[in-house]
């Protein structure tokens, strides 16, 4: 556990009144799961959000007892590290409407007693904040120094800038969008239907009988296959035959295959089948600008900016945070843009430590002394 930030535990914090949705409907009794690093400092000036990716969860760093490894953003977040707890107080909560701690589907609707399933109302990315915006209520922060996060939680990110801008500071978005393409919208919905097309999934009513296994571990092989690169996929496993006696059978006769069905599995053990449902429907939704040009909706605030994103990431493409940066300036706000060089795809905003916390290290000192 070396520059570790050593044990943590989740805690969870109960919303006192209810929740009104964009949709309009109410959700109740919400609960979110979060976790914390660091020391608030008496003026509450240094509280940094984490918000995390489509299926992460609140723990970010650390370890909880008999992990076997630590939380998400370890090699970020921590003393020295890019999210410093010697000087920052760190803040990731797990999503509304996800299955690691916070209120989603799986969860025991208060007027059935029963796992919400489908009727769990549709969220939106602006409820995630929302949630995220009581949070920080209840741990006293009227301002955060800043909100940082990748793939989805970039969206967040934007989305304080957007609508909470007077309780932010700067964010820092990274490997996002201001909304999803075509293509991006066409990928999340054929990991909907392979869910959607499992016997077991019986409309969402699956809680206490066989869960959807086959369906989710489609959806993420689908899903994983845009976190990488070409050439990341080519210096992973080239065309490595795992089982010569497969050579002329259906089966997993290459390295890659055997891999996509390993994190296929694996995803199915931790993930529920409706909140994947329900995330992918959230980011497909998301319009940073709702509709208007994104500078136009970005005109008047005072957030700083550093976009961060990645040469090989084809998911998230680098024009879809060209188009950010391009945004802010034409609002006037600060904003610097990054790209790295990387050849892990989309995955890069996990694994180019060094580089995000070269970037990340000196945006956030400028930042917290004023400077920026």
């Amino acid at each position: 556990m070396d520059r570790s930030i050593g044990f943590v535990e989740t805690k969870f914090f109960h919303l006192k009144e209810p929740l009104l949705l964009e949709s309009g409907e109410v959700l109740k009794n919400v609960r979110i799961a979060y976790e914390t690093y660091g020391t608030l400092n008496k003026e509450k000036t240094n509280a940094i959000l984490i918000c995390h990716a489509f299926s992460g969860d609140a723990h970010a760093a650390g370890w909880h007892k008999g992990d076997k490894k630590p939380g998400w953003w370890d090699e970020m977040i921590g003393p020295g590290k890019a999210f410093d707890t010697d000087k920052y107080f760190v803040i990731c909560s797990n999503v509304i409407g996800g299955c690691m701690g916070s209120t989603g589907p799986s969860s025991i609707n208060p007027e059935t007693q029963k796992p919400y399933a489908l009727s769990f109302p549709i969220i939106t990315i602006g409820d995630m904040v929302q949630a995220q915006r009581k949070l920080m209520e209840h741990l006293g922060i009227e301002k955060l120094l800043s909100v940082c996060g990748g793939s989805m939680g970039g969206m967040q990110a934007l989305e304080w800038a957007v609508n909470h801008p007077e309780k932010v500071k700067s964010v820092i978005p990274i490997a996002t969008t201001i909304k999803h393409s075509p293509q991006q919208i066409a990928f999340d919905e054929v990991g909907r239907q392979a869910i959607m097309a499992d016997p077991n999934w019986q409309g969402g009513n699956y809680y206490g009988k066989e869960i959807p296994a086959k369906g989710l571990a489609l959806a993420r092989m689908i899903g994983h296959i845009t976190y990488m690169s070409d050439k990341s996929m080519e210096k992973k496993f080239g065309r490595q035959i795992k089982d010569e006696t497969k050579k002329y059978k259906f089966g997993e006769l290459f390295e890659v295959e055997s891999y996509l069905h390993y994190r296929g599995d694996n995803f199915v053990k931790r993930f529920d089948a409706n909140s994947y449902l329900y995330i992918t429907k959230a980011m497909d939704l998301y319009d940073a600008g709702r509709g208007c040009p994104f500078h136009k909706v970005l005109e008047g605030k005072n957030v700083k900016f550093l976009v961060i994103a990645f040469r090989s990431d084809w998911l998230y493409p680098i024009y879809q945070s060209q188009e950010i940066v391009k945004a802010c300036k034409i609002a006037g706000l600060e904003a610097t843009f990054c790209i790295i060089d990387s050849t892990y795809g989309h995955d890069a905003f996990l694994l180019e430590i060094d580089e995000e916390s070269h970037l990340i290290k000196h945006f956030l000192k400028k930042v917290f002394e004023g400077k920026l």
